[in-house]
């Protein structure tokens, strides 16, 4: 018999949305029951976080004892449980970044990276976290990919965007455009590819259709509005078609995301941070989820910030959040069937 899966959440900053759109999320019956949750955070902010969105939704029971981990008997299948490992100030101003709350955002991270490395979990989620609280705790990463590749002991990692319409990995990240250009090679696209490749089978394509935008115009338009296409991406699609890889491009950027809605292509490589930001923000604005590709694990977050203006007042949309909670659920499900499916 198949086991739920074990999903770990971290509460991300305590002074922003992260906890109330936890615990939204898990007010959903059918999502509650899909799998097995538990929040690292701070058991008495989850208090309130509970009082808060019980206030618009039926939120479930909470779990007073604090918990260890799935096999603890206090553990309830029934309520929301919470590791009680990083704790808050009831000091700590909402809707602000502080040291506290870097530091309270940045244990509960290592602990659930840990617990899914230790096969403790299956899958982790991670709430939204403020860069600027991080820096003033004096962590010293500039956010969420780069700390788990440090915890994970990984040198390369991609950024994908979920939604249901389109399925986006980012061969670029956070890096000005011209920088991006300047750091766009055929080798890093073959391996953006490469990378993708684990996750897009536990996504449920086992052999899956890729297309690679162009960086220029019309894809450069036979060298007239550029040679980078023809330069850089050109050999990495050769390369990866030699491979056995379904590969396709580089194909306009103004026409390749909405062939990949209509079905033409089960995932587009897009060559820096906008140019796939924003298809799949338009289209899915508030039901986008953030993969992180090149991980040992499975972690996913909402493509949301921590929202400062509205924390804490009950304003707050758990829908990508829930998104990203459901995708967590549904790889980790296809890597227990992958491996028997038994329990631990």
């Amino acid at each position: 018999m198949k086991r739920l899966p074990r999903i770990v959440i971290t509460m991300g900053d305590p002074a922003g949305i992260g906890p109330e759109v936890i615990v939204k999320a898990l007010s959903d019956e059918q999502l509650n029951q899909s799998a097995r949750f538990i929040i690292v955070g701070d058991h008495g902010l989850f208090i309130r976080a509970c009082e808060l969105a019980s206030r618009t939704v039926k939120v479930p029971p909470l779990n007073y004892e604090s918990v260890t981990s799935f096999d603890d008997p206090a553990f309830r299948p029934d309520a929301i449980n919470i590791m009680d490992a990083a704790p808050v100030p009831r000091s700590l101003i909402w809707g602000k970044p502080s040291p506290e709350g870097g530091k309270a955002a940045a244990q509960a991270i290592e602990i659930a990276t840990k617990m899914v490395l230790n096969g403790e979990a299956d899958a982790m989620v991670t709430a939204p976290i403020s860069k600027q609280a991080l820096q003033m705790a004096g962590i010293p990463y500039a956010g969420h990919t780069e700390f788990l590749a440090a915890l994970c002991g990984v040198t390369e990692t991609r950024l994908m965007l979920v939604c249901d319409e389109l399925k986006v990995v980012h061969a670029t990240g956070h890096m000005s455009l011209r920088k991006a250009i300047d750091n766009l090679t055929t080798e890093r696209i073959v391996r953006t590819v490469e990378l993708s490749l684990p996750t897009m089978r536990l996504l449920g394509y086992e052999k899956p259709r890729i297309a690679i935008a162009a960086l220029n115009p019309h894809a450069g338009e036979g060298g007239m509005f550029g040679d980078e296409d023809e330069r850089i991406v050109c050999p990495a699609v050769e390369k990866l078609r030699n491979e056995g890889h379904e590969v396709f491009g580089p194909i306009p950027a103004d026409s390749v995301f909405w062939k990949a809605r209509q079905g033409e292509f089960d995932l587009v490589v897009a060559l820096y941070h906008d140019q796939g930001h924003i298809p799949v923000k338009v289209l899915a604005f508030d039901r986008g989820v953030n993969v992180t590709v090149g991980l040992p694990i499975i972690r996913t977050s909402p493509d949301h910030g921590v929202a400062f203006d509205i924390a804490w007042q009950n304003k707050a949309q758990a829908t990508s959040m829930r998104a990203a909670i459901e995708l967590a659920v549904r790889m980790a499900s296809r890597r227990i069937l992958e491996q028997g499916g038994d329990s631990p």
